[in-house]
């Protein structure tokens, strides 16, 4: 079945394109330019994540992705022109899942659309790794010595390789689903990423005990128990 997403932009061009592109991809797309039509929608076509503009005329998309929260978990990503970090802490307190800043890339969203979708699925929603815990739903990872900062991309690779618990992940496939590309690039992205991960997870990142290596150019997640 395919999932649904329900795009909230009152520009008309930038929500065409949005709608086309998503549809291109596999998805089924609705859009609605603001005002009571969004929570209507949402009632109606039951989305399986919310595309919501701020800048919205009438009801703004701060207050409408705390009214849409607030019917359910329907996970929520915020696009807007803005960048400023009071706006992004804004919308996170509002129940946004994620925030990408208007121009964006479409891969790039299409990567945090599917991340998004992943964890909201009945899945991994939180694991040990010796003395580390890592709470997938609520994007936080903690250890002995207090709070570990890992950043929006380091948890989707890592909830991507939790749910593969064991198997071994190639790297082109990590550059499609993550990263977002549709044929494998010459980048050593998946390597940098993976060594950071280790150096903030693993008690002797030179020696991994739960990211290891496999063949080369896949990896592989153990863990000791699915939460704490």
């Amino acid at each position: 079945m395919k999932k649904r997403i329900l795009v909230v932009e009152d520009d008309q061009a930038l929500a065409r394109v949005l709608t086309d592109n998503l549809t291109y991809s596999g998805f089924e797309v609705e859009a609605v330019d603001g005002g009571d039509g969004v929570l209507a929608a949402a009632r109606r076509f039951g989305p399986d994540l919310v595309l919501l503009d701020v800048m919205l005329p009438g009801t703004n998309g701060f207050e409408l992705c705390g009214l849409i929260r607030a019917g359910g978990r329907t996970p929520v990503i915020m696009l807007t022109a803005r960048d400023q970090k009071a706006d992004k802490l804004r919308g996170l307190e509002a129940g946004a899942d994620d925030y990408i800043t208007k121009p964006f890339d479409f891969d790039e969203l299409k990567a945090r659309l599917h991340a998004l979708l992943r964890r909201a699925r009945h899945g991994v929603a939180t694991m040990r790794l010796g003395g580390v815990v890592v709470d997938f739903q609520n994007l936080r990872a903690r250890g002995s010595g207090g709070e570990i900062h890992l950043t929006r991309r380091e948890f989707d690779l890592l909830f991507y390789l939790a749910e593969r618990r064991g198997l071994i992940v190639h790297r082109s496939e990590l550059l499609r689903e993550i990263w977002g590309y549709p044929t494998e690039p010459t980048t050593r992205a998946v390597d940098y990423a993976i060594k950071r991960l280790r150096s903030k997870l693993e008690i002797d990142p030179h020696n991994p005990r739960y990211i290891t290596t496999v063949h080369g150019d896949g990896y592989s997640l153990t863990f000791d128990e699915p939460g704490p």
